[in-house]
């Protein structure tokens, strides 16, 4: 099994588009191919899913201990992989100031735990020569990381390849290729990052194209001879990330509510749990065998009149809480309040089972990442216990009734948040996606 990083110096570069026709085009091969995502990202997985036919699961040294991320390596590729391609976030050394459970939340400090070697791929646009300083500076900033060579992007003619190439020339990189502007499919993106591949019933089809872009635009045996050999942990036994809420869930799933991490999921299957999903969306109530309810978050201000008028669900969900505790992450956090305020300022009733209101007309970035120690216990946790995970919504509170919180928080650099979340009888919420326990 070999490996290799896909990363940039900043977001925007084009390591999705890049990733995703990799994926695609190595999987054409006949290669058996893994993919991965570093940081906190509910959409991009999907996508490599798209493409690979298999689940992509995160690895975040902020969140994750060294243990977890060994597990989640070892579990990626449980089923026989050939390759492995790992999708950065933001820049490769971007991170928060303050280590976490195993690092600083950059994407290199994945790249140097598993001796990935790094494609980097460098938007050319406003320079030319200027992009072989650019990788040279990414290439010798840390000595524990390898750049095996690079890939132009956002190129505006073969005049500016050719400058571009020289420079990286210059600087002693190889260049695997480069792709024009507006020469590869597009992929429609929203206030959240893209538009989910669930959503996109062309998905499949988009990304055959990048594919085929890519395998016109990139030398993939180049690419596969910059791979480096991998080797799997010797214990891929299961990390209890976060024990099941229960044990039969009844799990809310479809396009207003499908921000979920697979490695949780899949984890408490292991753990003998067993999932039992149903579509707010399609008016379903949460299955009457389950023994608690989990909303996690999405995007239910886009479909905030629909959900308002499932009384199905609306009722299904008031009538489990009243025997069975439920817990909403963000999204499912929101549709447990009183109402959500659409971007055009209407006001949409929703369950009424938190003293909540949120509104997307009122938009404000809350983005982070977040530890929370639980004031008593709920579905996400025992009473004491410190989480990790984050925070990325635009949605504000507009009011927040008289409820216990559900915890207390702090920010990446251990700055205390105060109070956060809901609790009310055995519903709980917050605006807090949960990755994983600390164990530190």
């Amino acid at each position: 099994m070999r490996g290799l990083m896909i990363a940039a110096p900043r977001s925007g570069s084009g390591k999705t588009t890049l990733t995703l026709g990799l994926l695609r085009a190595f999987a054409k091969r006949g290669l058996r191919v893994a993919g991965f995502k570093c940081g906190p990202d509910y959409i991009d997985p999907v996508f490599h899913r798209v493409a690979t036919g298999h689940v992509s699961l995160n690895l975040d040294s902020w969140c994750m201990a060294p243990a977890l991320l060994d597990a989640h390596l070892a579990q990626g590729t449980r089923d026989g992989v050939d390759l492995v391609l790992v999708e950065a976030s933001m820049g490769l050394f971007d991170g928060v100031a303050q280590p976490g459970a195993a690092g600083n939340g950059a994407s290199a400090d994945i790249a140097r735990r598993f001796g990935l070697p790094v494609l980097l791929v460098l938007d050319t646009s406003g320079q030319a020569q200027s992009a072989g300083a650019v990788a040279l500076g990414f290439s010798q900033f840390d000595p524990g990381i390898q750049v095996a060579g690079v890939v132009l992007s956002n190129l505006a003619s073969e005049r500016h390849r050719d400058l571009a190439q020289r420079g990286l020339a210059q600087a002693g990189l190889p260049v695997f290729g480069g792709l024009l502007r507006g020469g590869v499919p597009a992929l429609p993106e929203r206030h959240l990052g893209l538009v989910q591949a669930d959503e996109l019933p062309e998905a499949a089809r988009i990304v055959e194209k990048l594919a085929d872009a890519i395998e016109q635009a990139i030398d993939l045996d180049a690419v596969l001879a910059a791979t480096a050999k991998l080797t799997l942990p010797a214990n891929d036994d299961a990390i209890v990330a976060l024990p099941p809420p229960g044990q039969r869930i009844a799990f809310a799933n479809d396009v207003a509510f499908s921000f979920a991490y697979p490695h949780l999921l899949t984890l408490w299957r292991c753990l003998g749990a067993e999932i039992l999903p149903f579509s707010p969306l399609a008016d379903q109530a949460p299955d009457a065998a389950a023994d608690c309810c989990w909303l996690p978050g999405g995007y239910p201000e886009l479909h905030a009149g629909r959900l308002s008028s499932n009384a199905g669900f609306l009722a299904g969900l008031r009538h489990f809480a009243e025997s069975r505790p439920v817990h909403g992450e963000c999204g499912g956090y929101m549709a447990l309040g009183q109402a959500i305020i659409a971007a055009d300022g209407q006001a949409w009733p929703m369950a009424s089972l938190l003293p909540l209101v949120t509104s997307f007309a009122k938009r404000k970035l809350h983005l982070g990442y977040r530890a929370i120690r639980l004031a008593a216990d709920a579905p996400i946790g025992r009473a004491g216990t410190l989480l990790r995970g984050h925070e990325f919504h635009y949605a504000t509170i507009q009011q927040m009734g008289d409820a216990a919180p559900l915890g207390q928080a702090w920010d990446a650099n251990g700055t205390a948040l105060g109070p956060v979340g809901q609790r009310l009888g055995q519903v709980s919420g917050s605006f807090f996606h949960a990755v994983a326990l600390d164990v530190g």
